[in-house]
């Protein structure tokens, strides 16, 4: 037992001396915040499984090819071009969605997807990424990616 105590004031003191020594930047601490006040409980993760920065052959002769990415999570597919003049995209089956693009603190821009799944949007992600999906009852999120 007093082995114990003796780790948790070992703990303790390591613990004040990195908050001292290396404290955490505040923005950091404001993005975790951020981070955890954006989760959704309901929401089902959609994998990626497809991204073109890793999957696909280099095309000679193209300087700046968009990033294609699809999502899957069930039945729902999500189809992504990320490029320089923003993101254009469609959820598969066809279904109206309403699609937030979460940048980084309260940095969410809505988008909707018409009654084909089509959406665009004319701003790129800037950093790291993430999309919200809403099909009537159901939330579906992507996990983060970089621009």
């Amino acid at each position: 037992m007093a082995d114990a105590d003796a780790l948790d004031a070992l703990e303790e003191e390591l613990r004040q001396t990195a908050a001292v020594l290396d404290p955490l930047p505040a923005g950091l601490l404001q993005l975790a915040m951020d981070a955890y006040a954006l989760h959704d409980l309901d929401a089902r993760i959609a994998e990626l499984t497809f991204d073109s920065l890793v999957d696909a052959v280099p095309v000679r002769g193209v300087d700046d090819p968009p990033r294609m990415l699809t999502f899957q999570a069930g039945g729902l597919t999500v189809d992504v071009e990320v490029n320089g003049d923003g993101l254009l995209g469609q959820v598969l089956p066809p279904q109206p969605a309403h699609i937030e693009v979460l940048g980084g603190p309260g940095a969410v821009r809505p988008l909707t997807a018409d009654g084909m799944g089509r959406f665009a949007g004319d701003t790129p992600p800037a950093g790291p990424f993430a999309l919200r999906l809403r099909t009537g009852g159901e939330v579906i999120v992507t996990e983060w990616l970089r621009a």
